[in-house]
């Protein structure tokens, strides 16, 4: 496989590997920034790996930023085949990996299905979050209880199926990336993934991803579910939303992620330029970075007064 880009003159150095085994899974992820710093932990997208903040992680000074490749995807293992992939199956194994860690309380850093769980989480066990950062993403849509039957079905079904699928094989990179576009990837964004996203194979390049994935869930949150999830908040809380990103889609959506932020007491909105993966985004990185700094800061200051 080529070389990945913050490998290349005038990228970040290299981050550091580090490797955990949490609930019986071999977990893998990066590192940035001292061992002393503020911790963060960075939860990447839904097909996704920790590469996803590449551009992000080493902007953040000051800061010990680690990333975590969530099971069934980039280097980490793939959960059992009796195991599921619901947004709040991954939580055990954030729990856990905070705990590995060592870490009493953290930053948690989401974008997109991970700034989702991330929320579930902060809601969840609040005595361990300091201060909840999500990009693009914040809360599932609700799902009217009358869905849940054929949602269930759904995933039943989708089990079946991916469970069956044969694997994913990419002639490179750029093939990779052509494929993640049509799910809305921006050609960049995608091949800063694809070094961890694919694993060279006899006849091209293997998709490390576990097919489970991209099946339906079990089970959705319902409206009421998700309001109290966040009125459950108590974490200082900053939501990036990226200019053409998930509000982009309609004036509605943008309407509906606003009012569920604003549910949190004292959440701080700012919009910025870029799509979805902005995070990704050499130009927009460093905007991002600013506001986290800025945010963080703030938060120094009030806990020293």
């Amino acid at each position: 496989m080529p070389p990945a880009e913050h490998s290349q003159p005038g990228c970040p150095p290299e981050p550091e590997a580090l490797r955990w085994t949490i609930d019986g899974l071999d977990l893998a992820g990066l590192a940035w920034g001292p061992q002393s710093g503020r911790p963060v932990l960075a939860l990447h997208g839904w097909l996704d790996n920790a590469l996803s903040f590449e551009a992000l992680g080493p902007l953040l000074e000051g800061s010990r930023v680690v990333a975590v490749d969530l099971p069934g995807n980039g280097l980490s293992d793939h959960a059992s085949a009796d195991a599921t992939y619901n947004l709040w199956d991954d939580l055990s194994h954030v729990h856990g990996l905070i705990d590995a860690l060592g870490w009493r309380r953290c930053t948690l850093l989401g974008h997109s299905r991970g700034a989702i769980q991330s929320t579930l989480y902060t809601a969840a066990m609040p005595e361990r979050v300091s201060a909840l950062i999500t990009l693009d993403a914040l809360i599932p849509v609700p799902v009217a209880d009358t869905e849940a039957p054929a949602q269930l079905g759904a995933f039943l079904k989708d089990r079946v199926r991916h469970a069956n699928r044969a694997e994913r094989i990419f002639a490179g990179p750029e093939d990779f990336a052509q494929r993640r576009a049509a799910l809305g990837t921006r050609r960049e964004a995608a091949l800063r993934l694809a070094p961890r996203a694919l694993e060279p194979v006899a006849d091209g390049y293997r998709l490390r991803g576990d097919p489970r994935l991209s099946g339906a869930s079990a089970i959705k949150l319902n409206a009421a579910q998700c309001a109290a999830f966040l009125d459950a908040i108590r974490a200082p809380t900053l939501c990036l939303w990226a200019e053409q990103g998930l509000s982009a889609r309609g004036k509605g959506a943008a309407d509906a992620l606003l009012a569920a932020a604003d549910r949190i007491a004292g959440v701080t909105h700012r919009d910025l330029p870029g799509d979805h993966h902005f995070h990704l985004d050499e130009a927009v990185a460093p905007l991002i970075a600013g506001e986290i700094e800025a945010f963080l800061a703030a938060l120094d200051e009030t806990s020293v007064a």
